[in-house]
Order: C-alpha cells, then structure tokens, then sequence
C-alpha cells in the first residue's frame, strides 16, 4: 500500500494518496489555488504540495507558499496585510488521503467549506477531491484540491479554465483538430460546445474554409431538409428559386450540427446518407451534389436512450461519433469557477473596481470573499453559461451600489431559482420549451414589478440569451410578470414589433438559424418564430 516512487520534484513521496483519491490521474497532488485575492490578476495562481502527499506539513500564511500562474515562475506569496505572519498548518490526516487543517495560534480568521475553523479540523479524501474552500481573513480564498505538479502547456483555443478537465478537453481540441473526420461533442447545456466546435474548425486543415453553424432543435420538421440539403426551383411552396442548404455552403470548411439529438428520423436518415457518400440530394431534385465537408455534430442529449426508444438512429451516431469529446461539467472543474468568474467580471467592469466606502466589500474588497466561497461551493447547474448570467447580475448589483443584506439575498436567489429551475427540467440532459416550463419555479417566484429596474431587465434578457422562461427564473419573478416588465420597457423590443424586411434579412444573415436571428434581433426566439409564421415567411 506505501509503494515509493519519485514526484517530478525528484523527492521521495507515497504514491498512494495520489492513486486512492484521484485514481484516473495518478500524478496529481494536494495543491492550493488563489480563489479571491484583492488584485484580480492573482485569481488562478497555484501551488503544488507534493509534502503533502509524503507525510510532511506544510503552512499557510501572509509570506508563505509562494503561488504561481500555471506554467509560469513568478512566485509570490498572498502578501495581503490583513492575514497575519503566524501561520496555518496543513498537514496528513489518519486516513489515507485526508488533510487536516490546524489554525495553532495564528489570529487569522479561518472558514472551511463556510464553517469556521477554532482549532484543527480534518477532511477526508474525497471531500478534499471535490475541493475544500478556504476563506482566510474573510478576504483571500483558497481552494484545496490536487492540482497537477508540472502543468502541462496547451493552447487555449479560447477556452478559460486551468482545471484538469479543462486542460483534457484542450488536448482533445488539439488531437481531433488535426484530423479530417467527424466529431461529435456531447455534454451538459451551457458547458461550451458551440466554442469547441469553432476550436476544432479553426485549429483543422479547413480553416480557411467556411464555417456554418445550425440548430437542428430550431429547424422545423417541415423545413429542416431543405434547410440542410437544399432545394430546387419549385419543390415546394414559395420556393421561387433554387436554395442552397447548410451542406452546400459548407463546401470546403465545417458545419457544425448543434442539438443533433433533435434531428427528425426521416432528416436522420438523410444525414447518415451524406456522412457516408459525401454527396446529398437536394429537395426536389433527382440528381446528387457532391459535397466536401466536415461535420461536428453536439447535443446534451443522451442518445443511447433516444435509439432505445426508436428516436434516433444508431448507424449515425456511429457516423458522428468519429472521434468523441465529452465536455465536463463545471462541477468537475470546481478551480475554473472563480477564473471564470473574474473573467467576466473583467469584462464588464475592466480593471478591478475598487471604491472605498462601498457597501457590498470590505476595505475596497470586490468580490467579498464570502460571495467567491458561495459561488464556488455551488454546483452549476446551468455550467459555464449559468455562471455568466450570474456574473452580469454581480455587475449590476456593483453599480447599484447594492448593499451587502441586499447582495446576499440576490445571490440566494439566483443560485436557488437557478437550481430549481434546473431540476424542474429535469437536469441539463432534459430541457424543457418556453411553454412546458410556463407553470414552473418562475411562476411561483415573489418579486414583483417594482424591484426589477430596466437596467436589470435587459441584462437577465442578454445574459439569458432572450428565453423567457430561463430570464424569469433569473429575475426571481413569474412569466406574467416578465411579459408585464417587456411590455413596460421602452429599450426592450418586442417580436411582434419587427418589419418583414429586418426579420428576413436576420433570418438570412444567420443561415436560418430562429435562435441566433433572435440574438441579432435581441427578441425572444419563440415570439419571433410566432412572428416568422404570422408573415408567412418559414
């Protein structure tokens, strides 16, 4: 069980504390990474501790360790005047795995998964495998968690995290980028497919090509052939001239498939026919097309169930699945979330604010580390996307001036309503429509019309990328409500307000797409898709 080897540091450590608690990465080991810190361009620092790991302590103070980027060697210590120089140990728990944390007699506040630590506490294996956050002071927090000894250089690809699940998800951008097959990317919603998709396009040998995106999900029955394969002169109805599909304009680049799992049986039999003969066949017409393209294909489906239950194919799966990338969750890239959080941050509000005086920080402290440690012990539902929404809130709530009771009720309740409106929906693999969710959390929220300003409004619409039901779920208040809001915002625009010429021009500069025409337009997607059929114009 105490097998010795050598860590990349050249001393003798116990493998078996990196093998029991991480088994499917060996060489990880107890680290420590700078969660919240008062200058935003040390969030993401970090610190192996291999002693750890060989029965040796290891403390914890305003001096010491020295912490560093990723691959880079400037090490500093947290150096924030407000912890003391008397240290906090951590040292090997009795269970293999565990660590205890020991205060001794340093004055420095100490809060541990949100409990404060009097003396010494000890966590076991796996609660150190999930992360242990650590608020010192109540200004820095840490993340215990094991972290790799010698990080491993990969391009970014666009892609913020230094997480070990992020930096597999990047080798896998850069081993399936290479090569000339079909991809297919399956994973929670909100986890960032639609970015790896363009990742794989943009690191291939189709770079230079075009690259067309589509959702299927958004694709009705009646059009989702012609859309994709295109359509002679007269094949239907007001088709007054030839239309080229998705396929077609691929020609020579990438289309990505997004939402396959929604894909019709009778449209999945024509893609299966095109993945396996390069050639498609438009509507109407009794000729093929030859056409050179790569496909990536991505749901958060499970498709396994859908062939079980006859709603997809199982050759095309095969087809898609050339080369697989699951995307992680942002459960398993716990590290990533206050990297991802000042990332947003920062663009909203640039250089990290300080303003003395303000209500929601301590000594100029933004974000107080009470809210990184909430937000890093929650478990995302909604992934990286959930995340973003919540941090545009955060902005708002900064410019407000918005008071610290006031902050934390905000916060409660967007992680809960969040979360909730998650579960009605049966998690991210199962989500639901505008209409199936019109009875869910968000009608049963309690804000009302009054404490929700424009400002708020229109940022919960953008940061919900204008669905409904996940902006009232967002705003903590009832569909009727928001319809109310809408109505009342003069900087709001409504689907039902659009010209015929603007709803078509969007339609054609987002290759059909209702969803990302809705974002150009900055409407709901379901009151245009209403206002698409009132002009007669699918």
């Amino acid at each position: 069980m105490t097998d010795d080897s050598l860590d990349p540091t050249g001393q003798t450590t116990r493998t078996t504390w990196k093998d029991t608690v991480n088994p499917d990465n060996s060489l990880r080991v107890p680290g420590l990474v700078i969660a919240g810190h008062h200058d935003w361009q040390r969030v993401g620092e970090e610190i192996a501790l291999p002693q750890l790991a060989s029965g040796s302590t290891v403390i914890v103070s305003r001096q010491e360790p020295a912490f560093a980027m990723p691959r880079e060697e400037r090490f500093r210590p947290l150096g924030d005047a407000y912890l003391s120089r008397r240290p906090i140990q951590l040292c090997p728990g009795s269970e293999l795995g565990s660590i205890t944390i020991d205060r001794l007699d340093s004055p420095t506040t100490l809060l541990a998964n949100g409990q404060e630590v009097q003396r010494a506490h000890t966590f076991s294996a796996e609660e150190v495998t999930r992360g242990v956050v650590l608020v010192l002071g109540r200004r820095v927090t840490l993340l215990l968690q094991p972290v790799d000894p010698v990080p491993v250089s990969i391009p970014h690809f666009g892609l913020v995290g230094e997480s070990a699940a992020a930096l597999r998800l990047r080798q896998d951008i850069a081993s399936a980028g290479k090569l000339n097959i079909p991809v297919l990317l399956r994973g929670e919603t909100g986890t960032g497919k639609e970015i790896v998709a363009r990742a794989l396009h943009d690191v291939g040998t189709r770079r230079h090509g075009p690259y067309r995106t589509v959702s299927l999900a958004a694709l009705p029955a009646s059009l989702a052939a012609a859309e994709l394969f295109g359509a002679v002169r007269g094949a239907y109805t007001g088709a007054e001239r030839r239309k080229v599909g998705f396929f077609e304009s691929a020609r020579g680049g990438t289309l990505f498939l997004d939402e396959v799992g929604e894909a019709p049986v009778e449209v999945q039999v024509m893609l299966l026919r095109a993945l396996e003969t390069s050639e498609i066949q438009p509507l109407g017409s009794v000729d093929t097309v030859s056409v050179d393209v790569r496909v990536i294909a991505a749901t958060d489906a499970r498709l396994e169930s859908l062939i079980a239950d006859g709603r997809f194919r199982a050759p095309l799966l095969h087809r898609l699945a050339g080369f697989e990338i699951h995307l992680p969750n942002l459960r398993q890239r716990r590290d990533d979330v206050a990297r991802l959080l000042i990332h947003f941050l920062r663009q909203e509000l640039g250089p990290p604010p300080i303003h003395e005086g303000h209500d929601a920080q301590q000594d100029g402290l933004w974000p107080p580390a009470w809210l990184t440690s909430r937000l890093l012990a929650f478990d995302w539902p909604g992934n990286v996307r959930q995340l973003r929404n919540v941090s545009r809130r955060l902005t708002i709530a900064y410019r407000e001036h918005m008071s610290d009771p006031s902050l934390h009720q905000l916060v409660e309740r967007l992680l809960v309503t969040r979360s909730q409106a998650a579960s009605t929906s049966g998690g991210a693999e199962s989500p639901r429509t505008d209409q199936e969710n019109a009875d869910g959390p968000s009608s049963r929220a309690s804000r009302k019309l009054i404490d929700v300003s424009e400002a708020e409004l229109l940022a919960a619409l953008e940061g919900n990328r204008w669905q409904l039901t996940s902006t009232a779920a967002a705003l903590g208040v009832s569909r009727s409500t928001l319809y109310r809001l809408i109505e009342d915002a003069p900087s709001v625009r409504k689907a039902s307000e659009l010209h015929a010429d603007e709803v078509a021009s969007a339609l054609k500069d987002a290759g059909g797409s209702v969803n990302k025409a809705a974002l150009a337009l900055r409407v709901s997607p379901q009151g245009l898709k209403r206002k698409i059929r009132s002009l007669d114009l699918s």
